[in-house]
């Protein structure tokens, strides 16, 4: 494996992904080379706010914090 250089769709800047950048993906099983820059990708994480709503539920649905109410 070596060194690619990819255009970034969002800016149309080349940037490198490495040798051990594709081994970490290969790891990880992801089937896709990136499409941003590293710096595309922060502005992008930075506007879903602090990363988005992975893992995180529905935004906004309080249903399992919500008080008991009788028993179950």
């Amino acid at each position: 494996m070596a060194d690619k250089s990819i255009n970034c769709k969002d800016c149309g800047n080349d940037f490198v992904f490495t040798e051990g950048e594709q081994q970490f993906y290969v790891e990880k099983g992801f089937n896709n080379e990136p499409v941003r820059c590293g710096d595309c990708r922060a502005a992008k994480k930075a506007q879903r706010g602090n990363g988005g709503n992975r893992g995180q539920g529905r935004s906004g649905d309080n249903r399992f914090n919500a008080p008991r109410m009788g028993r179950f």
